[in-house]
């Protein structure tokens, strides 16, 4: 029998272990990418039926225009340090140190900044894939697994401050040298999921962030962003 968590850590672990391969091997991201995400889809996939049956989460958000709109005011924040205060802000050792890593360096290499289908894959998968798979790592499991180890007697959206600040603060880990605004987002994601209950306004919230931030790194060739 299949464990409970599995449908909302597997996807976010594949992801995670493709890329750590990557960097170990030093094999192309060219290849690597399509695998990280190919691989991730299919576990996404194989666990869908789980997630949206069994486990009751629902597959429709129940605020979708304040969904984006929240998404929207987080793309904005997270771009805002760098616009206000330039290309230097973020090369302070506040953001690079060996806890963030090496500054906000882009882990695209050259050759593909010009190349079409690996930019499209790309963006995909920010504004489509990452969302998911995010979400039901922090908010659909982590945030309750915190508060009781045996997180399906917890619902969705319930708060608890140690959960709460916990999952912010570990989400803003994850976006190393992007910390700061790493936080900011967590926090407001977290506000939502407790304000909704509905996994899916997370979901909607985070795509539209990364897909409104997609199309800024392809319009500015801001490409660091995509770490």
């Amino acid at each position: 029998m299949r464990h409970p968590a599995l449908p909302y850590i597997a996807p976010f672990v594949t992801f995670v272990a493709v890329m750590e391969i990557e960097k170990a091997t030093g094999l192309p991201t060219a290849v690597m990418y399509p695998l990280r995400v190919a691989a991730t889809l299919a576990v996404l996939l194989l666990f869908s039926r789980q997630l949206f049956s069994r486990q009751q989460l629902s597959a429709r958000p129940a605020h979708p225009l304040a969904s984006a709109a929240i998404g929207a005011a987080v793309f904005a924040l997270w771009i805002a340090p760098d616009v206000l205060f330039g290309p230097g802000y973020r090369h302070s050792r506040l953001f690079q140190n060996a806890f963030t890593g090496s500054g906000a360096v882009s882990s695209l290499p050259i050759v593909l900044h010009t190349s079409a289908w690996f930019l499209a894959l790309r963006a995909g998968s920010c504004a489509f894939l990452v969302p998911a798979v995010e979400e039901l790592f922090w908010r659909g499991w982590a945030m309750r697994w915190i508060v009781a180890s045996d997180f399906r007697k917890i619902p969705p959206g319930t708060y608890q401050a140690l959960s709460f600040w916990l999952v912010a603060l570990l989400f803003a880990a994850e976006h190393g040298p992007y910390w700061e605004v790493g936080l900011a987002a967590g926090i407001i994601y977290n506000w939502w999921m407790v304000r909704t209950r509905n996994l899916m306004d997370c979901i909607v919230a985070h795509a539209v962030t990364n897909g409104l931030l997609s199309v800024y790194i392809l319009a500015t060739h801001r490409f660091e962003y995509w770490l």
